[in-house]
């Protein structure tokens, strides 16, 4: 099946919710994700960096408002 979006009319803010809806839709049946192979080195190296100072976390709610509010 073949889904052609509207991609260049739609705002950030569209896109993300739509990305947000599919995400929904895709955790309902979290048992069938598998995570790529370069996942688990990537989650370490950010664990490090937090650890180190060099990076903070950002609750998701806050990250979300503020995507939103830098993409229209």
């Amino acid at each position: 099946m073949e889904i052609t979006l509207p991609l260049e009319k739609m705002t950030t803010a569209e896109k993300i919710r739509l990305m947000e809806s599919l995400w929904a839709d895709l955790s309902r049946h979290e048992e069938e994700l598998e995570s790529p192979s370069w996942h688990g080195q990537v989650l370490r190296e950010t664990e490090q960096r937090v650890a180190a100072g060099e990076e903070k976390a950002v609750d998701w709610g806050v990250a979300k408002k503020e995507l939103r509010r830098l993409g229209g």
